[in-house]
């Protein structure tokens, strides 16, 4: 029995030695783990507060792997660190420039939000609002240095309207808005435009349209009456020669006055923004033939023939006998100034799908496609290239009254073979 109990407690004993060392073994692990841990955390903070330098160093294999990891995800976010410097540098830059240009515009811009309370404006609209600093506007109305000709208008109604800017009264301006997209709350873009240049010039220009078309009428009309006075003979007998010079005198005469009537309605259109019509129901066959009859003796030494070619049935349309006699005249003379050859010149009426037509074809030399777009400009004229005299003014007032009729000019050509305009109208 005590041989047992003997064993027994060299058996304990054994096993009180063997945990003494497996604990002071385990300890110097724990011991180990804490200082990498500790290690770990050191550089964690680090990384936390900004400092990218901060690695662990270590050559234990058994944190070797874990170790590569925390040091390879330290160099990721270095590089990442890198690319973001890069961009927020690239992106200031953008930015500086972009407001550099924004502020260089002779426009003032300003944002607004939906209760017209100025976010942020440029300089041009301080110096135009009398602000010396830009924080001083912000949170104020734009009602407060503004007035607009309707006083109920809401910020995404501003478009092109004049405005009067009470701190510089003496200039004109204009305002228009755009609102910004992809935000949650609503704001506008509002753009200031310094119109007091443009405005002087357009009354310039107008007037002296007005002042040059009136004074070059009264001479042509005057000297039309004296031409027919020497034709009438009034003076005494002429001879053949000074006849024919007499009528080709009063031909260009009469030129002379249409292209300054074409100034004049000109003027009045732009001046007027559109035609005044006085309309009546017109027989658009016994209407058109009329007047190319008037335009006949035009074409007599030129041996070249117009036909006028009537619709099978009436066709009737309501509108301004004078303003669609200019129109047809235009079309015709511009045929046989630009037609170029012997050939006919056709006048036809017809009829097609709600409209009235009236085309005016000729046979020759036509229009080059890249010119066909530009023939109703205003200031376009295809005169110039032929040496005749023009202004590109006719095609232009043309198309407006046609326009102000309800209708339209179309224009198909081939070079050399034929052109034809179209002028379609309301029946």
């Amino acid at each position: 029995m005590e041989s047992y109990l003997n064993i027994i407690n060299i058996a304990v004993i054994l096993v009180f030695v063997s945990l003494f060392f497996i604990t002071r073994k385990t300890n110097k692990r724990w011991s180990k783990i804490n200082d990498y841990l500790g290690k770990v955390t050191t550089t964690v903070d680090s990384i936390r507060y900004g400092d990218l330098s901060k690695k662990i160093n270590t050559d234990h294999p058994t944190y070797q792997n874990v170790t590569h990891s925390i040091n390879r995800m330290v160099e990721t976010l270095n590089d990442r660190e890198r690319m973001i410097a890069e961009y927020q540098s690239e992106l200031m830059n953008q930015n500086r420039l972009l407001e550099s240009v924004i502020n260089s515009l002779s426009d003032g811009i300003l944002i607004i939000n939906d209760k017209f309370e100025i976010l942020r404006a440029t300089p041009k609209i301080l110096k135009w609002f009398g602000v010396r600093k830009g924080h001083d506007i912000v949170g104020k109305n734009i009602f407060d240095y503004i007035q607009l000709s309707d006083d109920n208008a809401k910020a995404n109604e501003l478009d092109n309207d004049e405005v009067f800017i009470k701190h510089t009264p003496t200039n004109n301006y204009t305002i228009s808005s755009q609102p910004l997209v992809h935000i949650e709350k609503k704001r506008y873009v509002i753009i200031i435009k310094d119109v007091t240049v443009e405005k002087e010039i357009e009354t310039l220009k107008t007037d002296f349209a007005a002042t040059l078309t009136h004074d070059l009428k009264v001479p042509i009309i005057a000297a039309a009456n004296m031409i027919d006075l020497f034709l009438n003979k009034k003076f005494g007998e002429i001879s053949d020669k000074q006849e024919f010079a007499l009528k080709n005198m009063k031909s260009s005469n009469n030129e002379l006055l249409e292209l300054v009537q074409v100034l004049l309605e000109t003027y009045k259109i732009d001046d007027k923004g559109g035609i005044e019509l006085y309309k009546e129901y017109i027989d658009l066959n016994s209407f058109t033939q009329e007047v190319v009859e008037d335009m006949i003796p035009l074409t007599k030494d030129l041996s070249i023939k117009l036909n006028f070619i009537p619709a099978d049935k009436k066709v009737s349309i309501n509108g301004d006998k004078m303003q669609l006699q200019r129109v047809i005249k235009n079309l015709v003379s511009n045929a046989i100034n630009h037609s170029n050859t012997h050939k006919d010149i056709d006048v036809k009426i017809g009829e097609e799908k709600g409209f009235a037509t009236i085309s005016v074809i000729d046979y020759g030399q036509g229009i080059p496609k890249d010119e066909i777009k530009m023939i109703f400009n205003k200031y376009y004229s295809a005169a110039k290239k032929l040496r005749k005299v023009g202004t590109g003014l006719g095609l232009y007032l043309s198309q407006q009254i046609t326009e102000a009729h309800g209708g339209e000019i179309t224009v198909e050509s081939e070079e050399n073979v034929r052109t034809e305009f179209c002028v379609k109208l309301p029946i």
